[in-house]
């Protein structure tokens, strides 16, 4: 069993809103998580939109807006993530590649903007290794994000994101709106990063590809953590899945034939 490299804790996320009147009322995102990350693994979190997927990544980033209240505990390679754990560790042991290549500077070059973090000494030389790594022509260094095609700029998002020192990746959503090969392309190196031993979260609404590149997927619905099963169960009519909800959404994808078991379960 390898090292937890991220360990969650019945994490709760709400937030502070106004409702009619000025009078506030509360909104829960997350409740009751608990996940943890190990050294070497891909873990996927699957789910619907506004199952609290994003949420977990942005309470581990500890970039929630303002008005976020949470409780729990999040521990990275066995240390309380703090916010002032979290300024010297993020971009450099905790990376992120967001769900838009919109995060991007239009106003940057893509070359520029890899080689921010970068030991200075050696920035251009550990760009040009990273293009290489990404299949990035030298060539784009100097170009600017409308230059470059939507496949090229997933590229360049990786390039930003990893660093030799990195220990957890949170990938957002990398996939979506992308051709096959190009998801191909993008998980065989979420795959790389794992097999260098780095732990990755990815966030997914994508199921089959989730189970194409982790070990373990993690199922969320309303802001809960319904269940977490090996991606190898993933398979034929889900008979292997311990969770009927898990089974229900491997079942009702279209090539099962949207079959639904609708068994009955609760959190």
């Amino acid at each position: 069993m390898s090292t937890p490299i991220l360990r969650v804790s019945d994490l709760n996320v709400s937030f502070t809103q106004y409702a009619r009147r000025l009078h506030t009322r509360t909104v829960t995102g997350i409740a009751g998580v608990d996940l943890e990350v190990r050294e070497g693994e891909v873990l996927a979190v699957i789910g619907a939109s506004g199952s609290g997927k994003t949420l977990l990544a942005q309470a581990i980033l500890g970039i929630l807006p303002h008005n976020a209240d949470v409780t729990g505990e999040i521990r990275f390679r066995g240390e309380l993530l703090t916010a002032a754990r979290r300024q010297r560790t993020l971009g450099r042991e905790i990376s992120y590649i967001p769900q838009s290549v919109m995060n991007l500077d239009p106003l940057m070059a893509v070359g520029k903007q890899v080689r921010i973090g970068l030991d200075p000494k050696t920035a251009h030389q550990d760009q040009r290794r990273l293009f290489d790594r990404y299949g990035l022509a030298s060539e784009a260094a100097g170009l600017y994000p409308f230059e470059l095609s939507g496949g090229m700029l997933r590229r360049v998002l990786f390039a930003t994101s990893v660093r030799d020192t990195v220990r957890l990746l949170i990938a957002d959503e990398p996939t979506p709106g992308l051709h096959a090969e190009a998801v191909e392309e993008v998980l065989r190196h979420l795959r790389e990063l794992a097999e260098d031993g780095v732990a990755v979260l990815l966030i997914t609404h994508d199921i089959v590809s989730a189970v194409a590149v982790a070990e373990r997927v993690a199922v969320m619905n309303g802001g809960h953590l319904i269940t977490v099963e090996p991606a190898s169960a993933f398979t034929g009519e889900g008979d292997r899945l311990s969770h009927p909800f898990a089974r229900d959404l491997w079942r009702a994808l279209p090539q099962n034939q949207f079959s639904v078991g609708g068994a009955e379960w609760r959190w």
